[in-house]
């Protein structure tokens, strides 16, 4: 059997909106509305959708980085969501961020060596100087950086090796779980594959548990176990890497893929362009919150929100399509994406 490291059900992160004289609650924006989700040792889960999804939002909600407004979140059988502060520090070993931007993530006052000491110190992880010394070469090994730029400030370094240090002060505290932001999307293309490949050497090393979050598909196929797609709030799907990317039976996930760059020469798919805008946050509609873009959408969407229901083998979709006959489902009447991999 293997370990969960964390659980999430029906989380909600609810931002008041205030207006008036007084400062009054108005309303709310609904940022997540009812998330759950499972990650378990050594495995990745990817958290995709357009911005204003609520991606982040959720990351931060896990990290308990502000107050949720409902749910529950375990981590290692602990349930962490209602936790005092004072208690809960210690536990904030087990989960560490890597965040989007690797320059304004770091401080540039601190020099590597001390940004890298600075968790082993707050979590009394080594037992004197000497001990420090060795527990940050060995961080320097692992992200693959010389062990002499430990004396050098974060201003002197490339955009992909200020990441890898910011993998690095994540890794000092001996985490179970790592949220990764959009950790690569704010590299060049060449550089996101050495970050990946190195996130992926990680967690083979270490088993650790990841959480990454990102709009960018390609790089998810190619490191990820399983996908969770998310729309104005809600996950509106959940598969594992080959199921999703091979035959999706949400629109919304048909039209992501469908968007993505086919990098194979003469190859062609065929493009969903979803109409409209995506509803706002403080007002989402009735029924399925995507009906209002569908292009299957029938007069149940309108009325009546789908649940995440299992279609079959674990594989979750909020879309009352899947209550159909398979001969009466669009979604399952096209031929898969051809232009990811089969692997």
């Amino acid at each position: 059997m293997s370990q969960r490291i964390l659980e999430v059900a029906d989380l909600k992160k609810h931002f008041p909106i205030r207006g008036g004289l007084f400062g009054t609650t108005v309303g709310n924006v609904y940022a997540v509305d009812g998330v759950s989700f499972h990650i378990d040792k050594g495995e990745t889960l990817s958290l995709v959708g357009e911005s204003g999804c609520g991606k982040s939002t959720v990351g931060k909600a896990v990290l308990r980085l502000f107050p949720l407004t409902a749910g529950r979140v375990v981590l290692n059988g602990t349930r962490i969501d209602d936790m005092p502060s004072g208690t809960l520090r210690p536990l904030r070993r087990q989960m560490q961020v890597v965040f989007q931007d690797p320059f304004s993530s770091l401080n540039p006052r601190m020099r590597v060596k001390d940004i890298l000491a600075e968790p082993i110190r707050n979590f009394g992880l080594a037992k004197g100087g000497a001990d420090m010394d060795r527990r940050v070469a060995e961080l320097m090994d692992k992200v693959r950086l010389p062990r002499d730029a430990v004396h050098r400030w974060p201003h002197e370094f490339s955009g992909g090796q200020r990441q890898r240090i910011g993998i690095a002060r994540a890794l000092a505290a001996d985490p179970d779980l790592i949220v990764c932001d959009e950790a690569v999307s704010a590299l060049d293309v060449s550089v996101k594959a050495q970050i990946v490949n190195l996130l992926q050497d990680l967690q083979s090393e270490l088993g650790l548990a990841m959480l990454f979050i990102s709009h960018d598909l390609a790089i998810v196929e190619h490191m990820t176990h399983r996908v969770a797609v998310m729309y104005l709030g809600k996950i509106v799907e959940v598969a594992d890497r080959r199921t999703l990317f091979g035959q999706p039976r949400h629109p919304y996930t048909e039209a992501l893929l469908s968007a993505v760059p086919v990098p194979v020469p003469g190859a062609a798919r065929e493009r969903v362009v979803l109409q409209g805008d995506v509803p706002s946050p403080i007002k989402p509609p009735p029924g399925c919150r995507f009906h209002t873009r569908c292009p299957y959408a029938f007069d149940r969407c309108r009325v009546e929100e789908p649940p995440l229901a299992d279609t079959g083998g674990g594989h979750l979709a909020a879309c009352h399509l899947n209550d159909r006959p398979a001969a009466a489902n669009p979604l399952l009447n096209k031929a898969p994406p051809t232009a990811f991999r089969a692997a």
